[in-house]
């Protein structure tokens, strides 16, 4: 196993951004204030954690987006959770997500109902003047199916389709998602993490590939389903910038960890030492817009798990990602995996999403074509393509609800159907 020690996660620079009743101008404190291109230089300022990385999450919760109903239905709590970041350097966040999903035609089960509660956070412990610093990290989960429903991680599965419609919602129950140590180096230039990490975090990341707010499928999401991103566990990535345009990431993490059970993560790490490695390197046209505007190449490595029966295996992925007038956001994502217990062998996504302003209303369109895996399920399965359209409607600035349709071509193991069509309802609760 090839383990990578050098890469890039850089500097998760924006921290929550708080309200104050006695600040009137723009400013990080006050984004209601700050025209649209303003919060947009905020937002994408040197970072590129993926957008459900806790430090990104409170960052986009904070912004004031445009929902369609006005109003701060928290305002005390929110103050008091000001305060602490401000006197303390404690900052956290809680969200409540249910999606439901429904599916024409299915052999097993058609429909899926599940939801997750989310609670997670950053303590800024130390810090200087020049971009230094280190934070503890953490967020905890319980995911649940309702009644007899499944959940929607389930349902491509139970309908004949090779892949996964929802990536995260699924009946595992309480977990252990992230507590990690997250410290900056050389202003900020250099990070390096230690921990109980998501390694969907930092590796591949786009605008897009949040199940959570954006697109359901997990071929719109890190790896487009041709990367066998494991589940969060131990691992570690350090990172920095070459130039101020060129970066590179890289680490490695356990391969067999198991959120619902982190008392079982040493013996797995240390004990079976399979190991999932990357190696990501890439371009972006300014710092300042690195997660919007940026073309990387990812290369990884999966050693064999022997009780899993997973062989070994490595692939490739190429993604680019760009902000055009601050309203549209175009993508092209392809990935290669030659075994290593990867959905997909061949995938190749396009398509786009379009907002008013960062953090709003969004509307995305997607197509993905795929070749399944032979190793991960069985030699002659037939291409599938799928196409996704979603339109994240902001509410409230804490509610958010999401129509989705998802058109699947072909699914890959039930040969008898030519087309399916999935229908789902997301709502994202923020407090």
């Amino acid at each position: 196993m090839k383990q990578f020690l050098l890469g890039l996660f850089t500097a998760f620079a924006l921290g929550t951004a708080w309200a104050q009743d006695d600040v009137t101008e723009c400013s990080e404190a006050n984004l209601d204030a700050c025209d649209p291109e303003t919060v947009l230089e905020w937002i994408a300022w040197a970072t590129m954690a993926g957008t459900d990385q806790v430090e990104r999450r409170l960052s986009f919760d904070a912004l004031p987006g445009d929902p369609l109903i006005s109003g701060e239905h928290f305002k005390n709590y929110t103050t008091w959770k000001n305060r602490l970041k401000k006197d303390h350097g404690l900052s956290f966040g809680t969200d409540y997500i249910t999606a439901y999903m429904k599916a024409n035609d299915s052999p097993g089960e058609d429909t899926a109902f599940s939801g997750a509660l989310r609670f997670y956070g950053v303590w800024e412990a130390t810090g200087d003047d020049h971009g230094n610093s280190g934070a503890l990290i953490w967020k905890v989960e319980h995911r649940h199916a309702f009644g007899s429903f499944i959940p929607p991680t389930d349902l491509g599965f139970e309908i004949g389709y090779a892949g996964l419609l929802h990536t995260t919602l699924s009946d595992q129950g309480a977990r252990l998602s992230n507590l990690y140590w997250r410290q900056r180096l050389m202003g900020g230039d250099l990070v390096l993490l230690g921990g109980w990490l998501d390694t969907g975090d930092y590796v591949d990341v786009y605008m897009l590939a949040s199940p959570w707010t954006n697109f359901f499928n997990y071929v719109f999401s890190t790896g487009g389903a041709a990367m066998p991103i494991p589940n969060e566990g131990l691992g570690i990535a350090l990172g920095g910038y070459l130039s101020n345009s060129l970066y590179m990431i890289a680490g490695f993490a356990d391969s067999n960890s198991n959120p619902h059970k982190p008392g079982d993560a040493f013996d797995t790490f240390f004990d079976d030492r399979e190991y999932f490695s990357h190696f990501e390197f890439g371009w972006n046209a300014t710092r300042e817009t690195a997660f919007l505007n940026n073309v990387h190449l990812t290369l990884w490595h999966a050693d064999e798990r022997v009780a899993a029966g997973t062989p070994d295996g490595w692939g490739a992925g190429v993604s680019w990602s760009k902000s055009v007038k601050d309203h549209w956001i175009p993508f092209i994502r392809a990935g290669y995996a030659d075994d290593g217990g990867a959905i997909l062998q061949k995938s190749f996504s396009t398509g786009f999403a379009y907002q008013t302003v960062p953090g709003g209303n969004q509307l995305g369109i997607g197509y993905n074509w795929g070749e399944p895996s032979e190793s991960t399920f069985e030699p002659g399965l037939r291409d599938q393509t799928s196409v996704e359209l979603y339109y994240r409607i902001q509410l409230f600035k804490e509610l958010a609800i999401t129509p989705d349709v998802q058109y699947i071509k072909s699914p890959a193991l039930d040969p008898t159907e030519d087309s399916l069509w999935v229908f789902g309802l997301r709502a994202r609760l923020v407090f």
